[in-house]
């Protein structure tokens, strides 16, 4: 590796850069981390770590997506118009599901939720993927900092830092949020607790509708 190529990164340079740049999209609001607040309410902690191996599977795949060539099918304005279209599909089915779950929620957690650990891995699999954002984020941001990882002299080492770095990003920010929703989970009733995932449910709909708009923008050019 030429120390004086400006591409070129140490792996801690490469890992820092890394948990910088994803922190910083980490800690936009967004679909999942209403889906983070409703699950830690709920089941505490380890919601947070669940929501992010679901996303860390997903953000996994496209990587290994964008090193086949996936980045510049992603940028077409019909490709991302099509992935908003899902997204906003996928957000009004999850959210209008939650508005009708109030009547029925409460914080005591029975076996067979206790069992149920697909729940938050799925909701961060599916509303990562919902978001065209994040796919724009991947095809851009992400794209440059898999050619910069490439590019540095690690290989397939320089790939999994920058990934680990990455996805660190977001383990830190919603392992904090689901921390601080479930600290506070004694305060709350079951009343409030149905408050609070209406508030999410809400904000998944106006996701939907936002990302409506933006699959519509891109489809009509």
């Amino acid at each position: 590796m030429n120390p004086t190529d400006p591409i070129s990164l140490t792996w801690w340079g490469l890992l820092v850069s890394s948990f910088v740049i994803g922190l910083s999209g980490a800690v936009m609001p967004g679909p999942v981390l209403a889906v983070t607040i409703t699950h830690a309410a709920k089941r505490g902690v380890k919601a947070g770590p669940l929501i992010v191996l679901g996303h860390g599977i997903l953000e996994a795949s496209l990587l290994v997506a964008l090193v086949l060539g996936l980045g510049k099918v992603l940028t077409r304005p019909g490709v991302m118009g099509v992935v908003g279209g899902v997204g906003a599909l996928i957000l009004l089915w999850m959210g209008i599901g939650m508005f009708r779950s109030l009547p029925r929620l409460t914080l005591e957690l029975s076996p067979e939720d206790e069992q149920r650990k697909a729940g938050p891995v799925r909701d961060g699999f599916l509303l990562s993927l919902a978001n065209p954002y994040w796919a724009l984020w991947w095809a851009t941001v992400g794209l440059s900092l898999t050619v910069m990882a490439m590019d540095s002299g690690m290989g397939l080492w320089g790939l999994l830092v920058f990934y680990l770095g990455h996805i660190s990003s977001d383990l830190a920010w919603y392992l904090l949020v689901a921390f601080l929703v479930a600290k506070g989970r004694r305060f709350l009733s079951d009343g409030i607790y149905r408050g609070l995932v209406g508030v999410c449910a809400g904000a998944i709909l106006f996701f939907a509708g936002y990302f409506g708009i933006f699959a519509w923008q891109q489809l009509a050019g």
